[in-house]
């Protein structure tokens, strides 16, 4: 029972961050290699300020949305006024220079990583037992499921998506997408943050290799498989990847033949769905349509945001 608390547990972290990467990868149309990054400085920021300071998990969850959110728009600014390519190259050198702080500092525990990570407590009750960090964890995936779907359907998700789909004719109508693309970026990162501080609070224990470029590819091969531009797609996707490892735990190889096949399989899934099924499980292929500026004129009518036609 404990183990499958665990699981689901850690399910609803992935979601988390597959919900937070699709406003990235799904919605605006842009691509970093660094979530992990933003994952483990809000596990740390909020492990630490948890356990030293003695802060409610609340707090120290804020404050770690905090530093994650500013430094994704301190990595964000600089690269994103030039083009997609230098994010990047800009967010892979921030992946490792977040991770080698992550191995050397002290403050961060180096290799050894943060123990003894205290419990998260509100009005006087204490998230001991797995059944209620998995009831926390499920509060935080709905309130950023919740978020994310009235950001994506404000206007300023609708901004998001026709910058993804034409961005020059965007900046034609007068739109500051590069003002945009920070914003989307901090709230991506910020929401990574909660993960990493339910991650912490949940198994009380976070070392450097927890946040590698390997969980980036994994954040990302759950937002392709369950579709990108979806939000429903990144719970699904979350399922799909997560439980994937536990039912290779079934075949009957080594310890050290695992973890290679874990990884061939996560690379085998995605090439399959990128020659196969390139939208994901709940995506739909997008309609041809005309570009914002051909609408903006008259041209016709936009499509919907999955592709298909208005009413």
């Amino acid at each position: 029972m404990a183990y499958v608390v665990s699981i689901l547990t850690l399910l609803l972290i992935f979601a988390i961050l597959g919900l937070s990467f699709n406003l990235l990868v799904g919605y605006s149309g842009l691509f970093s290699i660094a979530h992990a990054a933003f994952y483990g400085v809000g596990a740390y920021v909020a492990a630490l300020t948890a356990r030293d300071l003695g802060l409610n998990f609340l707090v120290a969850t804020a404050l770690g949305m905090l530093a994650a959110g500013t430094l994704s728009g301190m990595l964000a600014i600089p690269a994103l006024r030039e083009s997609g390519d230098y994010l990047v190259i800009a967010s892979f050198g921030f992946q490792f220079i977040i991770y080698s702080a992550f191995n050397n500092l002290e403050i961060t525990g180096a290799g050894a990583g943060v123990p003894r990570i205290p419990r998260p407590a509100l009005f006087g009750y204490v998230f001991e037992s797995g059944l209620s960090m998995l009831a926390l964890a499920a509060v935080f995936t709905g309130l950023t499921l919740a978020l994310c779907w009235r950001l994506t359907t404000s206007p300023f998700g609708r901004v998001l998506r026709a910058m993804r789909d034409d961005e020059v004719a965007i900046q034609g109508l007068g739109k500051n997408i590069t003002a945009a693309k920070v914003i989307v970026f901090v709230i991506a990162g910020a929401l990574a943050a909660v993960a990493g501080a339910l991650y912490a609070f949940t198994f009380n224990y976070i070392f450097p290799d927890n946040f590698t470029l390997v969980e980036s590819v994994f954040i990302f091969t759950l937002v392709i498989v369950g579709g990108a531009g979806t939000l429903p797609g990144s719970l699904v996707g979350a399922v799909v990847v997560v439980l994937l490892p536990e039912a290779l735990r079934f075949l009957t190889v080594s310890e050290t033949l695992a973890a290679p096949i874990r990884q061939l399989a996560y690379s085998v899934l995605v090439i399959v769905f990128l020659m196969f099924r390139p939208q994901g499980i709940l995506g739909e292929y997008a309609a041809v349509a005309e570009s914002p500026a051909e609408r903006a004129v008259g041209g016709g009518a936009p499509a919907g945001p999955d592709g298909s036609a208005p009413a």
